[in-house]
């Protein structure tokens, strides 16, 4: 390997790693901003049952 095909490695590997940071922040985004505020009763409910199975405290 040249030293050009190592540094696109690493770059491409950075990169991946920061579309998997981004969509990671975006569905912890919408967890949180639609399921846990959600006016969905059936929605909501879901998410607090599952808090709650996991031994989380949510009140």
């Amino acid at each position: 390997m040249n030293t050009a095909s190592v540094s696109l490695g690493a770059s491409v590997s950075s990169q991946s790693r920061f579309m998997q940071l981004a969509l990671a922040a975006f569905l912890g985004i919408f967890v949180m901003g639609f399921v846990g505020f959600s006016q969905i009763d059936a929605v909501h409910n879901a998410a607090h049952d599952y808090r709650h199975s996991m031994a989380f405290p949510c009140h």
